[in-house]
């Protein structure tokens, strides 16, 4: 329980920075509710997840590949981004109705998971958790692997569940010309770190 309950924190940890993805989570939320949020963290948590096992389980192979061949996956990501951060600064309107729209819905996790994973830095940084929390050392066998890879996932999907609840309520509390600007000005960032995503490692 223990083991658990530290991958959980671990998992807050690693999410809580405020990068592209925790904007575009913020974007959503504003525009589409709580579930678009949400669902966005569910995609970020399911490529944690996953980098955890390559990191937890040993694949050495995969993940060199990934840090080997980081500046065309970062690429992709970054042009990603920049997709998603010019359509949401052209798409500032917002309805004072938020619809459910599951095509939008499998698109907010999709997205986000494969954002997540166009960042191969993030292979590194679970090697070194995986590495400090003692796996390996005091921590061995598949088990404990399966116990932090968890609460890793667990960790990144709550701080995603507080997020957007909080965005959540503070939608409700901003009229629409204000949200507006939110979104415009999110949707600039967001192409930034694109931008910074793409150019970073061509020098």
């Amino acid at each position: 329980m223990l083991l658990l309950l530290k991958s959980i924190f671990m998992g807050i940890a690693i999410v809580a920075p405020i990068g592209p993805i925790a904007i575009l989570c913020i974007n959503r939320t504003l525009k589409y509710g709580f579930l678009a949020g949400a669902i966005t963290g569910i995609g970020v948590a399911t490529a944690d997840g996953l980098y955890g096992c390559i990191s937890g389980f040993g694949l050495t192979f995969l993940s060199n590949f990934l840090v080997s061949h980081q500046f065309i996956i970062r690429v992709i990501g970054g042009i990603l981004l920049c997709y998603l951060g010019v359509r949401a600064f052209f798409k500032a309107q917002i309805s004072d109705s938020v619809k459910s729209n599951k095509k939008t819905y499998t698109g907010d996790c999709i997205s986000a998971f494969i954002l997540t994973l166009t960042n191969p830095m993030t292979i590194i940084i679970f090697i070194g958790v995986f590495a400090g929390m003692g796996v390996g050392s005091t921590y061995t066998g598949y088990t404990h692997a399966i116990i932090i890879v968890a609460g890793i996932f667990l960790g990144s999907l709550l701080w995603y569940l507080i997020l957007s609840s909080l965005i959540s309520i503070l939608h409700k509390k901003i009229n629409t010309g204000i949200m507006r600007w939110i979104n415009r000005i999110s949707g600039i960032i967001i192409v930034a770190f694109g931008i910074f995503a793409i150019t970073a490692f061509s020098k």
